[in-house]
């Protein structure tokens, strides 16, 4: 169906990415499955699918945390769109009620590309109307330029702006609360629905623009997706009216909508986003590494903080379209998403910008405002963060740098987990390292049901006592540069003995694999990738041998062209499927279902296993990465990697469309293939 065609479209000067064709558009349960995702570099988003029909109560055309909020909410949804001239109307919008399809705008559209823009094509008679749309970076703003060509006359583009105007998370019903006062600019209008949401503003370039008040609302708009994850699926949305757009044969309007002050020169400001992305795709092509690049701009933002002079960090989205800046997500895809594309500029200010958020020796699990703003329910987010900080001192030269930035932050987790913190995170006598309670989720495996944890791991898990083997070794390393050698011995003994001691509770001597975890004394045997991680870190108390013998367990019993399932199939509790209601879900989240990002341990683990320069061994990596993920990349979420795929085959995607830490592993992989440690 889809292929990467080699047309160009108007002034866009780049190849399509992907591109469906006019048979396809028609086929609508298979379009309605690809989804588009733009961003602006703030948090903000606008995204909906190939049809530009809502799925999902996250779609919508303006999608965005407003000043000192990190919440995103909907406000403009979408438009209606409709073309009038010669006494008829022509729509060329789609939304989806409960029975039926209105209006029946999808039935003249000729062909999707992404280019890697979202571009629409809809014939009628002999003219052909043109869509793009497209988010500007560092603003809240969405501007689309609509064209049309072979038209003798001049026809009227009506718009009817469809807000929402909520928490991107909730929906919306009819109200009294909401004030339909529109006020009219030069070319557009402004309105604010709700006291406290800022205002709305949609403004185009064409002087003869008008609005024509009419406010309705609009019942029962239907999300499907939404239905089918077992949530409500219905809302309904308010217009205040239409905007009145002339279109001239072969003139771009541009139509922009944005929560701050109403874009001067959107015409402007389309050009020169649409040449940096011209420049950036040429750059980085259109196999999988170079999709790969693109897509990891999207998850990189500026964070509002309370906690740096400037007001704001750099931070990582988690994943669209539900997820915000999660710690542990954010420090494991860092270096697949700025030091795997040689960005250690930015690396070095992302790091930092977390820094005044450590409280206890933790790290949020989930970033807010300030320290008081996140919450701290991660025992390993502080860890993760420590493995990013060596990661970045093994690309530096000078290790002066990383002891005068991070050490003091790397001793104050060490220290506290030492002395025990929240979470019921101590080190035992023996060095390792206890974390949780029956009650908790305090790894990445945190799904829970009204019957609490899904996959408990309370006790000792393995990957976070042997990421405490990593910092205990890298402190080591860090006080001899310093030339504390005394400070450097203390950690060199208490290193020695959390290695002895993670051999001996977690080797399984007969089964050649790690334990998953360990809890009073007895060795949880299940298959799980968390050994992976183990196996991949530089710093562990593994011999070659026994990441050898890891990466072959995994190999037979958790590897997928997907990633690396949570839990082995021949496991009693293992669920092949992910789908359903919430807690069917939530059930098979880690209980089996394919994760990508751990393919970049997999990837790490078996070059350490089987050495990083054999080329059939590495070819052999390439590959799976490569052919795991090229058709994917084309579908579901379009140049984005999704957060899980089913455990059995086909391998399905679900969750959401875009998730960090696969797109970052990915890279990350990538970059281990094309320059390996030394």
């Amino acid at each position: 169906m889809e292929n990467r065609a080699t047309a160009t479209l108007p002034d866009s000067r780049v190849e399509a990415f992907v591109e469906i064709d006019h048979e396809h558009c028609h086929q609508l349960e298979l379009i309605l499955t690809r989804e588009w995702l733009e961003t602006d570099g703030r948090g903000g988003y606008a995204s909906s699918t190939a049809l530009m029909c809502a799925t999902r109560r996250y779609h919508g055309l303006l999608v965005a945390p407003y000043p000192g909020n990190l919440k995103r909410h909907v406000f403009l949804s979408r438009f209606e769109e409709t073309l009038q001239g010669g006494g008829r109307s022509f729509p060329i919008s789609i939304a989806r009620y409960p029975g039926l399809w209105s209006p029946l705008g999808h039935t003249t559209l000729e062909s999707f590309r992404l280019i890697p823009y979202p571009s629409f094509v809809y014939h009628i008679g002999g003219a052909e109307i043109l869509r793009e749309i497209m988010m500007v970076q560092g603003a809240p703003l969405v501007i689309t330029r609509y064209r049309v060509t072979g038209q003798q006359s001049e026809v009227t583009l009506a718009l009817r702006p469809m807000l929402a105007y909520r928490d991107a998370d909730k929906l919306t019903c009819e109200n009294i609360d909401l004030n339909p006062r529109v006020e009219r600019l030069k070319t557009g209008i402004r309105l604010q629905p709700y006291l406290g949401l800022p205002a709305l503003s949609i403004t185009t370039n064409h002087r003869r623009s008008r609005f024509d008040a009419d406010p309705l609302w609009y019942r029962r708009v239907e999300y499907q997706k939404d239905l089918a994850r077992g949530y409500d699926g219905h809302e309904d949305q308010f217009s205040p009216g239409t905007l009145l757009v002339p279109l001239e044969e072969g003139q771009d309007v541009f139509v922009a909508a944005t929560i701050e002050d109403p874009a001067d020169s959107p015409d402007e400001l389309f050009a020169r986003e649409s040449e940096r992305r011209r420049r950036r795709f040429q750059s980085t092509g259109r196999h999988v590494p170079g999709t790969l690049r693109r897509a990891a701009d999207d998850y990189l933002y500026r964070a509002p903080s309370r906690l740096t002079p400037t007001g704001e960090r750099l931070g990582v989205i988690a994943g669209y379209h539900w997820f915000g800046e999660w710690g542990r997500d954010s420090f494991i895809s860092l270096p697949g998403l700025l030091l795997a594309r040689g960005n250690l500029h930015h690396y070095e200010e992302a790091l930092l910008g977390a820094l005044p958020y450590l409280k206890s020796g933790l790290m949020p699990n989930i970033f807010g405002l300030d320290q008081q703003d996140s919450h701290y329910g991660a025992a390993d987010a502080a860890l993760w963060f420590a493995r990013a900080v060596q990661l970045y001192d093994a690309e530096l030269e000078s290790k002066d740098r990383i002891v005068e930035l991070f050490l003091p932050a790397l001793i104050e987790i060490a220290e506290s987990y030492l002395r025990g913190t929240s979470l019921e995170l101590f080190c035992d006598p023996t060095g390792l390292l206890h974390a949780g309670r029956e009650d908790q989720n305090v790894t990445w495996m945190d799904a829970r049901t009204r019957k609490g944890p899904v996959t408990p791991r309370d006790g000792y898990p393995v990957e976070i006592n042997a990421l405490w083997y990593s910092l205990l070794r890298h402190l080591e390393r860090l006080l001899l540069v310093k030339r504390d050698e005394g400070a450097a011995r203390r950690w060199l003994k208490r290193r020695k003995q959390t290695g002895k001691s993670f051999i001996s509770a977690f080797w399984l001597e007969k089964e050649r694999h790690l334990a998953d975890r360990v809890k009073n004394g007895d060795k949880d045997k299940s298959i799980r990738p968390n050994m992976v991680i183990a196996a991949a870190l530089e710093f562990s108390p593994l011999s070659r041998g026994k990441r050898t013998d890891i990466v072959k367990c995994a190999e037979a019993s958790l590897l997928t062209p997907r990633g690396l399932r949570t839990l082995a199939p021949q496991h009693a509790d293992y669920k092949g499927r992910y789908h359903g209601n919430q807690e069917e879900r939530d059930l098979a989240y880690h209980q089996g279902s394919v994760w990508p990002w751990l393919l970049g341990f997999y990837c790490e683990a078996y070059l350490r296993a089987y050495g990083f320069r054999e080329p059939k061994r590495v070819d052999s990596i390439r590959h799976l990465l490569e052919d795991g993920f090229d058709h994917h990349l084309l579908t579901h979420g379009m140049g984005q990697i999704s957060e899980v795929f089913d455990g059995d085959p086909p391998h399905r995607p679900g969750g959401t469309i875009a998730q960090a830490w696969n797109v970052a592993e990915l890279l990350r992989a990538f970059r281990l293939l094309e320059a390996p440690p030394l």
